[in-house]
C-alpha cells in the first residue's frame, strides 16, 4: 500500500527569518494521524535566512539527523563540537541524556535549505554523541547511496535504531529498484523535482509511506531529483 502526505497539506510556521514546513506533528502543529511513522517522528524542511539562526536549546533522547540541500549550515554543541555542514554533509546528533546545541546560517548573504529529522533511540538515557561525513554527489548520482544505518555499515553514519537511511540524486529517466522485507515499512521523501513509485508521481516536499509492497520501482520525472528512502523495522 502506497499512501501519499502532499507537501501542501504539512504544517507550516513561517517566522520570518524561518519557514518550516512539518512532515509530521510538531511544535504547535498536530495532525492525530501524522505523529510519525514507525520509529520517524520528524522530518521537517527548514529555510533559514542570511545570518538568522537556532539559538541553544536542548534535546534529549532522539537521534537528530541533518541533511543540507542548499547553503551552508554553522552548528555548536554542549558535547564541544562546532562546524559548517554544507550540501553532501549528513549530520546526526544523539541527544541521549540531553544536549543543547545552537544552529546558525554560515551565510550573512544567502539562505540555507536543510532537512531535520528526528528518529527515536532503541535506547534512553544513552550518552550523547556526534558524527558527521561527507557523501559526494557521484556516490549518490544514479543510484541508493546507504548514509545512515543501525549498525553503520559501508561508512555510514551510525544511527540508534534500527533504521537504513539512503539519499539518491537521479536524471530524468533514472530507473531503481528496491526490495523491503514484508516485517518493513518505507517511507519516501522528495527533496526536489520528481519521481513516480509504483506508478504513482509524486514531488518535491511530498512524502510516501510504502508498506507491504515487497517490490518497489523508482523512476525519475525530472533531472536533479533528490530523495530519501527510510527502511523502517
Amino acid at each position: 500500500m502506497i499512501t501519499v502526505r502532499p507537501s501542501q497539506a504539512r504544517g507550516h510556521a513561517n517566522f520570518g527569518w524561518l519557514d518550516s514546513k512539518h512532515t509530521f506533528s510538531f511544535g504547535s502543529y498536530y495532525d492525530p494521524n501524522y505523529l510519525g511513522f514507525g520509529n520517524l517522528r520528524v522530518i521537517n524542511e527548514d529555510r533559514v535566512k542570511a545570518g538568522q539562526g537556532f539559538g541553544p536549546h536542548g534535546h534529549r533522547d532522539m537521534e537528530i539527523i541533518t541533511y543540507v540541500l542548499d547553503g551552508a549550515l554553522e552548528h555548536r554543541d554542549s558535547m564541544g563540537h562546532g562546524s559548517v555542514i554544507c550540501p553532501g554533509d549528513v549530520q546526526r546528533i544523539s541527544a541521549g541524556s540531553g544536549i543543547a546545541h545552537s544552529e546558525f546560517n554560515a551565510s550573512k548573504t544567502d539562505s540555507v535549505h536543510f532537512l531535520q529529522i528526528w528518529i527515536l533511540p532503541n535506547t534512553k538515557g544513552l550518552e550523547p554523541n556526534y558524527e558527521e561525513k561527507h557523501f559526494t554527489l557521484a556516490q549518490k548520482q544514479g543510484q541508493l547511496r546507504l548514509v545512515a544505518s543501525g549498525d553503520g555499515r559501508n561508512d555510514s553514519i551510525k544511527i540508534h535504531q534500527d533504521v537504513d537511511l539512503y539519499a539518491a540524486v537521479l536524471k530524468e529517466g533514472d530507473r531503481l529498484n528496491y526490495a523491503v522485507n514484508s516485517n518493513r515499512s518505507l517511507w519516501l521523501q522528495v527533496a526536489r523535482r520528481s519521481v513516480t513509485i509504483n506508478g504513482k508521481t509524486v514531488n518535491s516536499g511530498d512524502g510516501i509511506a510504502i508498506t507491504q509492497e515487497p517490490k518497489n520501482a523508482l523512476i525519475a520525472t525530472s533531472n536533479d531529483t533528490e530523495i530519501l528512502l527510510f527502511d523502517l523495522a
